[in-house]
């Protein structure tokens, strides 16, 4: 498509504008409905507060681990969601 005039670029714009804007929404909408990382849920929430009860009472992230359901990535993730409510930088020993 060849554009002779202002006027046909300034409505080729407009068109391609409304198109970027259907795409953008088609990937949020296709987004929200696909992976990523879970809401924190009721199942979310007594995984978090498993890990914070035993956190509280002295184990290490390798002892929370090996005793519970949850991976060592999820440990830290975990740990770092307690500290920020906590509003702990580091852990007193």
């Amino acid at each position: 498509m060849a554009i002779k005039s202002l006027e046909e670029a300034q409505k080729r714009i407009k068109e391609l504008e409304k198109e970027v804007a259907e795409l953008k929404a088609e990937n949020e909408r296709l987004l929200g409905s696909m992976g990523g990382r879970k809401k924190h849920d009721e199942k979310w929430m007594a995984s978090f507060n498993e890990f914070a009860l035993m956190y509280e009472d002295g184990k290490t992230i390798a002892e929370i681990v090996a005793e519970s359901d949850i991976s060592r990535r999820t440990a830290y993730r975990y740990l770092a969601y307690f500290k920020e409510l906590n509003g702990e930088k580091d852990r007193k020993k």
